[in-house]
Parts: structure tokens; sequence; C-alpha cells
């Protein structure tokens, strides 16, 4: 089911009147109703993975009672490897197999020997990497004692499978959702009101930028060969709207849908396009993944502690991997080395926590250092969403190496209009909520009532009247 369908605008609201109306005040009846609203969201894409889901879950459930109750250390990391490799292994075989006998095989023809791989033909299980991750977590703070295990079966369930986020995230901790779940819950007017608008406005990011985004830049992408210089800068930069409108867009979606039932989930963007930098950039972008592999990966590994050259060494390891989970594809170990690359020179200098802050906090306009800053960084993420976007390396080069041209200075083909002044809204609306949670929560509320409400009206009717054909979220393939 996707959020930006007629089945869950039916879906969401049955949930929310059973939640609030029938079950109030029950928390055991309403984790309970959200726990099957959750598996039956999940089932209306494939009922088959169902069945992964709850073995998952049962694994990590137990497997976090088994850490707690060993009585020695060994016993202890032996639950831990047991429980973290079967998870790796599920995610191995459904998402990597391919990947690596495919690579193998090449490997072996380069030497001189021709192999036939072996592939499996199965679906990619949607979601898989994103709540194999909730559960690592969870298992893990327990490992390093940052959290007991819960023993409701059902609340643990419930935090894993919990259908805002099951299936493109943000990647959530159980020492911030599971507390949540196991408390009553009172509705909170200005809550829900808040997660109305920040609902809103990742319907008009997912159906009316990124949508619209897909329709014009899918052909360019595909016969990239056939269009000038011009316009694969003008599908790039598209590329660029298309994947934030449509990720950004689904976590807002998210947040705003649990915000309704009471819920806060972990943000997931802070308007990365406005960042100075790269280091910035990834403390915007996808911020639950990132804090992820800072906390599971980079600090295991020895973080900064042994000098510069660690820190070097384990931020390399991070970006690479953090591409890999984006996909069993040399495009995005590419993309995520390509990143390592831009952050070093930052790392190195020890200027990458310079901007910490809001970009041009408490003014209307950036100087124009910063505005300069902004463009670069843009520039540069940029060029590295064509590797992300590309079938192969060689095509991602072949698109880069065509958009340097005579032609670079005509006017690209496909240059709609209707985007121009979409993704112009877009950058307008971000620019004046950058230091709020989400571009709506503060927008407005000091106009009067008439104009606020006018401008809600604007945005749907832009949804109403200016959505692209429905495309699949980007992020369920990861």
């Amino acid at each position: 089911m996707l959020f930006n369908t007629i089945h869950y605008a039916v879906f969401f609201p049955v949930v929310f009147a059973l939640y609030w109306f029938v079950l109030r005040r029950r928390l055991r009846a309403q984790n309970l109703m959200l726990l099957a609203a959750s598996y039956f969201f999940y089932a209306c894409w494939d009922w088959r993975f169902v069945f992964l889901l709850a073995f998952s879950t049962l694994l990590d459930y137990f497997s976090g009672l088994r850490v707690q109750a060993a009585s020695t250390a060994a016993s202890k990391r032996i639950w831990l490897i047991a429980s973290v490799g079967i998870n790796l292994g599920f995610l191995g075989v459904f998402k990597y197999f391919n990947f690596f006998a495919a690579s193998f095989a090449d490997l072996a023809r380069a030497a001189g020997y021709e192999l036939d791989p072996v592939v499996i033909d199965v679906l990619l299980p949607v979601g898989i990497s994103f709540y194999t991750f909730h559960g690592l977590s969870y298992v893990l703070d327990i490992y390093y004692g940052r959290k007991e295990p819960t023993t409701d079966l059902v609340n643990y369930s419930l935090f894993v499978a919990f259908f805002p986020l099951l299936v493109a995230g943000p990647i959530e901790r159980a020492t911030h959702l599971l507390p949540q779940l196991e408390r009553p819950r009172t509705f909170n007017r200005g809550l829900a009101v808040d997660g109305c608008r920040q609902l809103l406005w990742g319907l008009f990011k997912k159906m009316v930028v990124a949508d619209n985004a897909a329709r014009l830049l899918n052909p360019v992408f595909n016969n990239h060969e056939e269009f000038q210089a011009s316009t694969l800068v003008y599908a790039a930069v598209l590329f660029a709207f298309q994947i934030y409108g449509d990720f950004s867009g689904y976590s807002d979606i998210a947040l705003g849908s649990a915000r309704l039932l009471g819920i806060e989930l972990l943000q997931n963007f802070a308007f990365p396009y406005f960042s100075r930098d790269i280091a910035e950039f990834w403390r915007r972008w996808h911020i639950s993944l990132s804090s992820w592999f800072r906390d599971y990966v980079y600090i295991p590994l020895g973080g900064n502690r042994g000098g510069k050259w660690m820190a070097v060494r384990n931020t390399a390891v991070i970006f690479i991997v953090s591409g890999f989970w984006h996909g069993a594809n040399w495009t995005f170990l590419a993309w995520g080395a390509l990143h390592a690359a831009l952050f070093m020179p930052l790392l190195l200098t020890g200027s990458n926590r310079r901007h910490m802050g809001v970009v041009a906090e408490g003014r209307w306009l950036p100087t124009l250092r910063e505005a300069v800053s902004m463009l670069l960084t843009f520039g540069a993420v940029t060029v590295a969403w064509v590797f992300f976007r590309a079938k192969s390396i060689g095509e991602a080069i072949s698109y880069l190496s065509h958009m340097v041209d005579r032609s670079l200075f005509s006017a690209p083909e496909l240059l709609s209009a209707r985007m121009v002044v979409v993704i112009a809204l877009l950058l307008l609306v971000e620019w004046r909520g950058r230091a709020d949670r989400h571009a709506l929560q503060s927008l407005g509320l000091n106009w009067p009532r008439w104009a606020r409400w006018a401008f809600y009206y604007l945005i749907m009717f832009f949804i109403l009247r200016f959505a692209g054909n429905t495309q699949q979220f980007i992020y369920f393939q990861f």
C-alpha cells in the first residue's frame, strides 16, 4: 500500500477512528490494533513476506532476552553474533547474493575462467533493510547496556512493524520508540494538527515534485546519448529534486501519520539542500541512517579515538557501507566513495563541523558566501546523484562526459514551466521553514486565519491539479 493512494486515504482514517474513538485509553488494545493494521499494510504489498517479517521480529525479541540473561560475556557475545549473523544472512541472500555471484563470475572471467553464476529468482522483500536495522539496533543496545529488553512481544513487534516507518524508515531506535509504545497516549490536538501540516507537505513533495520530475527525466536517463548537454544538466538537477521530494516526502507523511496517532518518530531530513558543505549535508540528509552507522559502525570501529588516520579509515568505511546499503550495484559503492572523497578534505583540515547551525538564521537572505557555498555543495551532490541513478558506472561516466560540450549553452529540451514553478515553490517554503522540524511547522501561524487556510488550500490545489502519475517510492527498492 502506498501513502499516496486512495487505499491509504481509506485505511488511515479507519485506523485513526478505531485508535482514538473505539479503543481510547486501552493501551493494550490500541497496540494490538496498530500491530494488526501494520501487518495488513505490509501484506497489501506481498503477503508471503509477512512470515519473514514475523521471523525477524521473533529472532531479535528472543535474542534480546538471551543476551540479557547470559551469565558470561562469552555467551552474551554468542547470542549477539547469532542474531546479527542471521539478520545479515537474510539481507545478504535477498539483497546481495546475485550481486556477489555475478561479480565473482566477472572476476573469474577476467582471470580466464568462464563461470556460469548461480542466481536466485526472488523478489527483494520491501523494507527488509529498514526493519532489519530496527532489530539490530535493539539487540546491540541491549548488548552494550543501553536498553533493557522488553518482555512484551506485542510492543516489540509493533516497534519493528509500525506501519508509517515499516517500509522506508526512518530507522528507529528502541530507546526512542519503545518507551512511547509502552505508556498510555492521549489525543494531543496541537500535535495532530501539526501532523496534518507535515503530512500535507509530504504529499506535495511526493505527488507534485517527485512524480512530475520522474515523468520528465526518465527518458533522458534511459537514452542520455540522444540529448544535448544542457538537457543532461537539467535532468541531473531534476533528479536531485525528484529523490529529495520522493524520500523526504515519504518521511514527512510517515512522521505526520505517526503524530496523528500521538507518536513522535525520529526526524529524517533537515533541509539538506541548504547545506554549506558535504559534512553539513550528511548531518541533514537521511539522518536516521547516518546516525545509525555512526553509533553502530563508526564508534565500534574506534571512531576517531586512534587519531586522524583512524577517523579517515572509519569514515571511509561508513560512507562505502552506506552506499552498499542502498543497493547491490557498483554504482552505489561509487556514490558512497565519491561522498567520502568529498568529505575527507573537511575531516583532514578539522573543518567538518564548521557549519552546525541553520544557514542565514534570523535573516531572509544568505550572504553571497553562503549562497555560493550552498550552490557548490548542491552541485557536488547532484554529480554524485548521477552515479546513484545510473544502471552502471560506465553509464554514469558516459552521462557526465556528455554534459560537457558546446550544447551546454543551448536551451534544455523538455524544460517545463510547471516544474520550474513547482521547484521554486518548494525552495521558497523550505527556505522559510528551515529552522523548524518541517517546512510548514510555523509557516503561516501568525497570519490571519483566512490567509493561512488559503495557503493550505493552495497546496491542496497543487496536489489535486498537478499531481504526476503515481510512482512507487524510490526507497522501497532498498
